[in-house]
């Protein structure tokens, strides 16, 4: 185990269980492009590694062969087969054959083979030769770790994960590799020298999420400020032309993708489905049915079912921080010129934003918040809650509730500030009234209290303890 690897404290008990099997085991990673999946492997296994293969974007077979094929020289040292193969058959005959002659090694060995999707081409044969590989050769080798990993969620999903030939049920572990949390991007700062404020990585966060590959742009003795200048909206910045190149990279007809990004991306607070279809040139079918799952299993998206409501009515919501800052504020701001966020963050587009992408990030830190509030232990349900309003009853949008097993429903009103909440009598009396609305509208017989998410501590004035029972803070979220 490398000490390179940050945070990650959950896959590397699943690695460790695996480095330890008295079995053959079959370990299939994915998550979205740049999350870290290829430097976790390479790191954690690389003193067991006898065999590294990747596959190439929309590259020809026979340069995959071609690649397969080197690797493979370099590794038995071109004491073994001296012909690229000319099908993966052959090719993982070959593989096999080197790893019968390392069966004399008591401790586990590992195959990784990086970025599968991009490896089956059409008519290629690669999930028919893998599946042949595993079945008749590996699964016989209890000291063989055999690790595949791909960017393509939907394609992980479908052709191993949910298998049903070959390799059905052959999945013996699986890691759904996520963005670093909170906590982790701060240990990420402090191994970079970074001298950064909670509330400058959070800042950094709401730009690039915890997205490994994007943070090591980050570079020492600059501000929040500087640094998302110099990344997203310099022309050489990595975030300036990232969009499309990221959707492009994952998804067939990423055309598809993107248009439910961007109308996702101009009704923050999440669409119901009929909404969503309604507003993209798709009909509501395959093609769009496909695209949805494509984002929902890469976690670019994420649905939620509102309090009291059916799956029908659940919210499709972007979440993937880099594609709705893009969209909001680095599309068509790129530019030469300096300080070009100073002067955006000036205006008021930029409170909204701030806003819901904290909504966001308090969304993906749910666990965090159930702790500060003392509920780990305790069965939840997380949704929203809108209602339209109507001549007698005025409208009202909880967009963070939290149901729980015993009794009580906490509405979070989640606000992100620069210093600590001033809470006037105006805003509480708000507060109360959307509490009885909610629990007159929703009928339901459960205690309801207010609950307050913030930066910064709010003021406890007189005010506060009038209806605020409960408060998380940034800080909470770290944890």
């Amino acid at each position: 185990m490398e000490k390179k690897i940050i945070g990650r404290e959950r896959e590397k008990k699943i690695l460790d269980k695996l480095l330890t099997s008295d079995r053959p085991e079959f370990l299939a990673l994915y998550g979205r492009r740049r999350v870290g999946k290829t430097f976790l492997v390479r790191e954690y296994f690389k003193s067991q590694t006898v065999f590294f293969f990747t596959g190439s974007f929309e590259t020809e077979t026979n340069i995959q062969l071609e690649n397969f094929f080197r690797e493979y020289t370099y590794r038995t040292k071109g004491n073994k087969e001296t012909s690229i193969p000319k099908n993966w058959n052959t090719a993982f005959l070959y593989l096999a054959d080197y790893l019968y002659s390392l069966q004399n090694r008591k401790k586990k060995i590992v195959v990784f083979i990086d970025e599968l999707p991009w490896l089956d081409r059409p008519r290629s044969g690669f999930v028919s030769a893998l599946e042949y590989f595993w079945n008749r050769h590996v699964s016989t080798m209890d000291n063989v770790l055999l690790v595949v990993c791909g960017s393509a969620a939907s394609w992980m999903q479908k052709k191993l994960l949910k298998a049903k030939g070959g390799l059905y049920n052959r999945i013996t572990a699986r890691i759904k590799l996520m963005p670093f949390n909170l906590h982790e991007t701060e240990l990420f700062c402090k191994k970079r020298n970074l001298k950064l404020s909670k509330y400058q990585i959070i800042q950094l966060y709401m730009v690039m999420g915890g997205i490994p590959f994007y943070l090591n742009e980050l570079s020492p003795g600059k501000s929040a400020e500087q640094l998302i200048d110099e990344i997203c909206f310099n022309p050489i910045g990595l975030l300036s032309n990232e969009y499309e190149q990221l959707y492009y990279s994952l998804f067939k007809n990423a055309g598809n993708h993107m248009s439910i990004i961007e109308v996702l991306a101009s009704h923050p607070n999440g669409m119901i489905r009929t909404e969503l279809v309604k507003k993209i040139s798709l009909p509501d079918g395959g093609t769009f049915v496909r695209a949805l799952d494509d984002l929902l299993e890469s976690g670019f998206i994420s649905k939620y079912r509102p309090f009291n409501k059916k799956k029908k009515d659940s919210i499709y919501r972007l979440t993937d921080l880099y594609s709705l800052f893009y969209l909001k504020f680095i599309k068509g701001n790129v530019s030469e010129s300096p300080h070009i966020w100073q002067k955006i963050s000036g205006q008021s587009s930029f409170i909204a934003w701030s806003g819901y992408s904290y909504e966001n990030i308090c969304l993906m830190h749910i666990n965090q918040i159930l702790k500060r509030l003392g509920l780990s232990g305790t069965f939840t349900n997380i949704s929203s809650w809108k209602y339209r309003g109507n001549d007698e009853i005025p409208g009202a949008q909880i967009d963070l509730l939290i149901d729980r097993k015993d009794g009580v429903v906490n509405l979070c009103e989640v606000k992100f500030t620069q210093d600590e909440y001033i809470i006037t009598k105006n805003y509480i009396a708000d507060l109360r009234r959307k509490r009885s609305i909610f629990k007159h509208v929703s009928k339901t017989k459960k205690s309801v209290v207010t609950t307050f998410i913030t930066t910064y501590p709010a003021n406890r004035n007189k005010y506060y303890s009038e209806e605020i029972q409960s408060e998380v803070t940034m800080e909470d979220l770290f944890e």
